[in-house]
């Protein structure tokens, strides 16, 4: 119902958005937070919170135990202090009594641990770790792999192996990963895409989160300040909607190119050189499709809220509401990062084809591996096929509930509407 009507409802709302300070705040800063926020998890990520570190290794012979020093004294943690290490050697039937005695040092944390490596373990390479947090990953990896070069040179040492055979043996090996396209070459693809993936998804379900609630809250404030009835005057309540949906998924569309001007920039010029373990994969037509896709999204999206908006008076209220759409929004956002670990999931692989969920999932899937046109345009046609089925059960509540204030409805009253004829 595209009138002249709905297009004067239609700019009303991209003039109100768009020069709106809010909206101009949230287009430059969420950029700035972003970037903080990935910092931020980067740095948790990598601050491993394990200073003043303090480990005995004990040995059952004097050799081994002089062997695990000078490999544990070459590692960085040892040299700046936050690890220390202490050095015992006994026999194993001498082990559980010793560590009766330092259990109130491993209680306390005066001591973090203890790890005792038999002589077995020169054949098995089993080692006992007592710990009052024996499943820290952040300590055992530093413990594990020093202790596992000292065995693998000692199990070695007996095979008349030459130096580079043993460094060989001790190396671990160099994965280096190359797509196979449809294309003649085959190029090298570093992690470029997989933090372009994360971006992606990241921007979409913040976007639909922020457009969401935003579309709400306005409707609620027309509704509470009888803003709703001077405009009914002049057009119907489907156009009145039409058009706020249609000027907020406008708006929404626009803050999301801006945002992606960095990534245009790189894939489009040569001004920005990026390493190659870092650089995209990825075409203006498919970012072109994202936008597009995230645009039919956001029409089906904020039709849902605008409809939780018209039900209910204010933010508390529309608590209740407001979850299943949220869930419609998560599970897809959950989906989407699971798919950085494996990007040919079959969970993925039908949700990028799903109602609510490709909206998310689609995009990121298609920077991570090569999809099909065809899979690409049955997402569209769900996502279209998605907006026809709720308006018209979205225009029925939001008919009857924009005009109705006091009580709080129930969801059978809701229900009610459904079936109300017009």
């Amino acid at each position: 119902m595209l009138n002249f009507r709905t297009l004067a409802i239609i700019k009303r709302e991209l003039r109100e958005k768009l020069l709106s300070k809010a909206f101009i705040i949230m287009t430059v800063m969420l950029p700035v937070l972003m970037f903080v926020f990935i910092g931020f998890q980067a740095w948790i990520m990598d601050y491993a919170g394990d200073s003043n570190t303090k480990i005995e290794i004990i040995t059952e012979t004097i050799d081994l135990s002089a062997l695990l020093e000078n490999e544990f004294a070459e590692t960085e943690y040892a040299k700046d202090t936050s690890y220390t290490f202490m050095y015992n050697v006994m026999p194993k039937a001498e082990i559980e009594n010793y560590l009766r005695v330092r259990k109130t040092d491993i209680i306390d944390e005066s001591l973090t641990g203890v790890v005792f490596v038999p002589l077995t373990a020169l054949s098995d390479k089993k080692i006992e770790y007592y710990s009052k947090t024996p499943k820290n990953l952040t300590v055992s990896e530093k413990i594990e792999w020093p202790i596992n070069r000292v065995l693998t040179s000692e199990y070695f040492k007996e095979k008349n192996l030459s130096k580079e055979e043993l460094g060989f043996a001790r190396k671990g090996i160099d994965l280096a990963g190359f797509k196979v396209s449809k294309e003649d070459s085959f190029e090298e693809q570093g992690y470029g895409n997989l933090v372009l993936a994360y971006l992606f998804i990241f921007l979409l379900y913040i976007s639909l989160l922020m457009m969401g609630q935003m579309t709400m809250q306005s409707v609620q404030e027309e509704k509470n300040n009888r803003i709703v009835e001077v405009l009914l005057s002049s057009v119907s309540s489907t156009e009145l909607m039409i058009g706020k949906i249609i000027g907020a998924a406008v708006t929404g569309t626009i803050q999301m190119a801006i945002w992606l001007l960095p990534v245009v920039a790189v894939i489009s010029t040569a001004w920005f050189a990026l390493p190659p373990e870092m650089a995209f994969d990825f075409t203006l037509a498919q970012l072109g499709y994202l936008l597009f896709n995230f645009f039919l999204g956001l029409l089906v999206f904020l039709g849902l809220f605008a409809t939780v908006g018209a039900i209910f008076e204010n933010a508390q209220e529309a608590q209740s509401g407001m979850w299943p759409i949220m869930m419609l929004i998560i599970f897809p956002f959950f989906i989407g990062v699971s798919m950085m670990k494996n990007p040919s999931n079959p969970v993925a692989y039908v949700a990028s084809m799903s109602p609510f969920a490709s909206i998310i999932v689609m995009p990121g899937r298609l920077t991570l591996v090569e999809v099909p046109i065809w899979e690409l345009i049955v997402s569209v046609i769900v996502n279209i096929a998605t907006i026809f089925a709720i308006f018209p059960l979205a225009g029925k509540i939001y008919r009857v509930g924009i005009l109705r204030t006091g009580k709080k409805p129930t969801w059978r009253e809701v229900i009610k509407w459904l079936k109300y004829k017009y």
